[in-house]
């Protein structure tokens, strides 16, 4: 049950921000605004909060994974697509989990 959970929470979350992003992408074009953003001081915190966020999910990651290859291309996918990466991450984990293990030794603790 616990597992079932999960699954449609982080589906949730990842179905959510990928039509944020591409629903924000279509009405104002990241790129095409940088240089107002840049100058926001809440986006520049903003920027320093995920990628500090990036550096923990990245320690978790290389905990993780056994291959470098894996482990490079998450950090990669974290860094480009934030919390639509994050929730990839931990479905991929819930659905590889063993049939019976407990979804929270799957995420957080087996190493792969």
């Amino acid at each position: 049950m616990l597992t079932t959970s999960l699954k449609i929470v982080f589906c949730a979350i990842f179905l959510f921000m990928s039509y944020s992003v591409v629903d924000t992408q279509m009405k104002t074009p990241l790129f095409e605004n940088w240089d107002f953003l840049a100058g926001v001081p809440w986006m520049k915190t903003t920027l320093l909060d995920f990628y500090a966020n990036v550096l923990v999910l990245s320690a978790w990651v290389c905990y993780k994974e056994s291959k470098l290859w894996k482990k490079a291309m998450w950090i990669l996918l974290f860094c480009a697509l934030g919390s639509i990466a994050t929730a990839a991450y931990v479905l991929v984990q819930l659905f590889t989990a063993k049939k019976g293990e407990d979804p929270l030794k799957a995420i957080f603790a087996r190493q792969n």
